[in-house]
C-alpha cells in the first residue's frame, strides 16, 4: 500500500535554482544598466539604451529557465516547463518516471506521448527530487485510477 499522497494542493520547483537563477538576473540588469552609465563619452546614447536593453533580454532568459514548476491540484496537473504550460487531468496521466540519471521527471500519458516535468529534476537535490517524484507517482496512482473507473 502506498504512502498516503500530499495534501492538494502542491506545488513541486526547483527552489535553489530559481534563487540562483532570479539572483542572476537581478545582477546582470545592474551591471549592464551600471556599464551603460560608466560607458566612455563618445558612445551614443542608443549604445547605452542597447547596453540596458541587452541586461534586460538576458535577466528574461534567465527567468525563463526558472519558470519550470509542476502544480498537484484536485482537478490534475498543472506542468510548466521554459516556454510552455500544459493542464492534464488525472486520467491523462499513466506513470511518472524519474529514473537514475534522468535530468527531470517524465510523464507517460494517456495518448502514447511523454511530457517533460523539469519542474521536479535534480538540481536541487537528488533526494528530494526522488521524494517529489514518488509523491507524485502516488498521487497520479490514488487519482489517475479513481478518474479512469
Amino acid at each position: 500500500m502506498p504512502a498516503p499522497a500530499a495534501a492538494l494542493p502542491v506545488t513541486w520547483a526547483p527552489r535553489r535554482n530559481r534563487a540562483v537563477l532570479y539572483t542572476l538576473c537581478a545582477v546582470l540588469v545592474v551591471l549592464f544598466t551600471v556599464l551603460a552609465v560608466a560607458l566612455p563619452e563618445n558612445w551614443q546614447f542608443n549604445d547605452r539604451v542597447m547596453m540596458v536593453c541587452s541586461g534586460l533580454l538576458f535577466a528574461a532568459v534567465g527567468a525563463m529557465l526558472a519558470r519550470p514548476k509542476v502544480v498537484a491540484d484536485d482537478a490534475g496537473l498543472t506542468v510548466v516547463n521554459f516556454v510552455r504550460s500544459r493542464r492534464l487531468s488525472w486520467a491523462e496521466v499513466v506513470r511518472v518516471n524519474f529514473r537514475a540519471g534522468d535530468p527531470w521527471v517524465t510523464l507517460d500519458l494517456a495518448d502514447g506521448t511523454a511530457l517533460a516535468a523539469v519542474g521536479i529534476q535534480p538540481g536541487g537535490g537528488r533526494e528530494q527530487a526522488v521524494r517529489a517524484a514518488r509523491a507524485l507517482r502516488d498521487l497520479v496512482e490514488e487519482r489517475g485510477a479513481a478518474a479512469r473507473d
